[in-house]
């Protein structure tokens, strides 16, 4: 699971096999990356955190996902 902001100073949070590749796609260094930061360029890590698998991934970027600004904040600086 990762966590990059953005230029406007927004979150966004995914998760990938791959790091660096997913940051070159999220600033548009090669194909891909999301709709939601095509507009927000450049963006940069503030948090990675490794994970057994897939699933359980997803479900941590599930739960980053439903907090509000201020606990998405704490959880990245107690990360």
């Amino acid at each position: 699971m990762y966590v990059v902001v953005c230029f406007d100073n927004s979150y966004y949070c995914g998760i990938t096999t791959n790091l660096e590749r997913r940051l070159k796609q999220h600033n548009g260094e090669i194909k891909g990356g999301a709709k939601y930061t095509r507009s927000r360029r450049p963006c940069r890590y503030v948090y990675t955190k490794k994970a057994m698998n897939r699933s359980i991934a997803s479900k941590e970027e599930y739960k980053f996902k439903k907090l509000s600004r201020k606990k998405k904040e704490e959880y990245i600086n107690l990360g």
